[in-house]
């Protein structure tokens, strides 16, 4: 008799994360069904993690992240996504489907490749959600709001409303850009989180996108479906639902949401 192995012999999902980050492979490794496994390569670069040339017709990988393609080309991957959703929102229109087509260039033309935002965006039309309620962590500041929001409106959604959640009086009045460095991405509190989104999303909004790979949220998307009664959808959970997709994995993964449970 053998134990289980995580041994991911329907499917290997490449990863790219954070370095800093734990939350990322925590959720998948929650989410994941039997016999998929997940890869993590971790990534140090400023958001973009990869720069647009003067014309904005190219962009070139950070050295990170043509490291750990390479390394991902001689795993056998069934698909690779680039888990960031601040390099998406930096990016702007048309970043996503340039470093695909540039990490596919050293990954190899059988991979398939994704990003956070068009996981999002694919798993955004699946729920037939058109005017989300975006989520957005503690960390993103006043100007990546902005952008964000931006990025959304450039790709034909218009959100219904806006949420950077509030983590609590102890971290209210660090300034955003410490807040990671200084803890909070291993001290997120899931419940008020819940709360939060329950009470603001508006009425108009045809579901909810909680954004950044992050940020911790799993924990809380079926009940927040059970009581918003509209769809939920978050960034792990889009980019494992998507890679799933394309890695031609059929299972269903039950308890978070109705992406991964349909």
């Amino acid at each position: 008799m053998t134990a289980r192995d995580n041994w991911g012999w329907k499917a290997r999902i490449g990863m790219f994360i954070v370095g800093s980050e734990a939350v990322p492979e925590a959720e998948w490794w929650a989410m994941l069904p039997p016999h998929v496994s997940v890869h993590a390569a971790r990534v140090t670069a400023p958001a973009p993690w990869a720069t647009w040339d003067a014309a904005r017709t190219h962009v070139t990988l950070s050295e990170d992240l043509a490291r750990g393609a390479r390394q991902f080309a001689s795993m056998r991957l069934s698909a690779v996504v680039l888990g960031h959703s601040s390099s998406s929102l930096v990016g702007g229109k048309g970043w996503d489907d340039a470093v695909a087509q540039g990490l596919s260039e050293l990954l190899g033309s059988d991979v398939p490749v994704t990003t956070n935002a068009l996981d999002c965006f694919a798993a955004l039309k699946t729920s037939n959600v058109k005017n989300p309620f975006l989520v957005l962590p503690p960390w993103f500041n006043d100007a990546t709001l902005a952008v964000g929001l931006g990025y959304f409106r450039d790709h034909g959604i218009e959100p219904a409303g806006m949420l950077r959640f509030d983590p609590g009086p102890g971290w209210r009045d660090v300034p955003t850009g410490d807040m990671y460095p200084l803890g909070l991405g291993l001290e997120q509190q899931i419940e008020p989180l819940y709360a939060q989104i329950r009470a603001a999303c508006p009425d108009e909004a045809d579901g909810v996108l909680i954004l950044g790979t992050g940020f911790r949220c799993v924990g809380i998307i079926a009940a927040l479906e059970e009581d918003l009664q509209r769809p939920v959808i978050s960034a792990n959970q889009a980019s494992l639902w998507h890679c799933l997709k394309l890695a031609g994995v059929r299972t269903k993964a039950d308890g978070y949401g109705s992406l991964l449970a349909g």
